[in-house]
């Protein structure tokens, strides 16, 4: 089923819309496209007892915020010791010389236990991060989908998921920046203060709300361009894999497999950008998918096919009869 995963990552999903035009009418024999098109259709419109929700209404935007919101906290919060230590050493290089000096000096001045300073503005922050970051990205994507048309949303659907995550994302760093200043002032600062209540209120003394957001900015310029690649890459490997690799529509492909689907489209997508950190953050972010994927399942959200070009613009090519 996964034979052809390595060729797969070497390729880019990043077709201009004419040539994923003239791929798509080379693959596809026109008979072919009325028989395979019509049930991956009917697959995303299937019978309402068959979902929870319906897609696009207020109720699935809001559990797919919560898919974020364990995907993000859970992971984030999982690898605060790591994190802790790669602070360290960008603040203090000369006493925290690598990873495992890092580990080694934290462990004897702090105990095991501070390994897991910055665990709650972690788990906090980046709950809220990914609350808005998977449930705007919804929001947008679907937003943006009806503003270009179904024919564009088609031809320019890896810009629309640029476009959608980007936007989730500025919100997304919007929640997550107090917490993100906190923990830094906790894992970065010794003496500072131990806990996230002892360091919010101390922070807002001394400098007030903009303690708070003065690294917003930041945050935009590293996560909105690593986001947009992290949701773009997922959604063209997800059509790539289900259009090459997977010898089944996603509709009759069980929900083990959909899943196994999810979690190697999030570690080939970063894979593609991130080669140096491919354990960690393309496990994270592999993780992150599976998760919040796993929250779809156990819903019963909608979860439409990968897109097919419409039957108008086949017409338009000649592709049917």
């Amino acid at each position: 089923m996964f034979s052809s995963l390595a060729p797969l990552a070497r390729a880019n999903p990043f077709h201009a819309p004419h040539l994923q035009l003239v791929q798509d009418g080379v693959r596809r024999r026109p008979e072919q496209s009325e028989t395979t098109s019509t049930p991956r259709r009917l697959a995303a419109a299937s019978p309402a007892e068959e979902y929870s929700c319906e897609y696009g209404s207020l109720k699935f935007y809001a559990l797919c915020g919560f898919g974020g919101v364990l995907s993000c906290g859970l992971t984030h919060t999982g690898v605060v010791p790591l994190d802790l230590v790669k602070c360290r050493i960008q603040v203090d290089p000369q006493k925290y010389k690598n990873i495992f000096n890092g580990f080694s000096v934290t462990i004897k001045e702090d105990g095991v236990r501070g390994l897991a300073k910055g665990w709650a503005p972690t788990f906090f922050g980046y709950s809220m991060q990914g609350l808005c970051k998977f449930g705007f990205y919804e929001v947008f994507k679907i937003l943006y989908g009806n503003l270009l048309g179904e024919e564009n949303a088609y031809l320019w659907r890896t810009s629309l998921y640029l476009a959608a995550s980007a936007s989730a994302e500025f919100f997304a760093d919007i929640a997550l920046a107090p917490m993100e200043a906190a923990k830094v002032r906790i894992q970065t600062q010794p003496g500072y203060a131990n806990t996230l209540r002892q360091a919010a209120p101390k922070m807002y003394a001394e400098e007030g709300l903009w303690a708070f957001y003065k690294g917003v900015a930041p945050l935009w310029m590293r996560q909105i361009p690593y986001t947009m690649m992290k949701f773009a890459c997922f959604e063209r490997t997800v059509e790539a894999l289900y259009k090459y690799v997977v010898p089944k529509p996603r509709s009759e492909c069980s929900k083990a497999e959909q899943l196994v689907v999810t979690f190697i489209a999030g570690y080939i997508g970063v894979w593609k950008g991130l080669f140096a950190r491919i354990i960690m953050i393309g496990t994270l972010t592999a993780l992150q998918w599976f998760i919040y994927d796993s929250v779809k399942v156990y819903f019963k959200l909608p979860r439409p096919p990968p897109p097919e070009m419409p039957e108008s613009l086949k017409k338009k090519l000649g592709l049917t009869e």
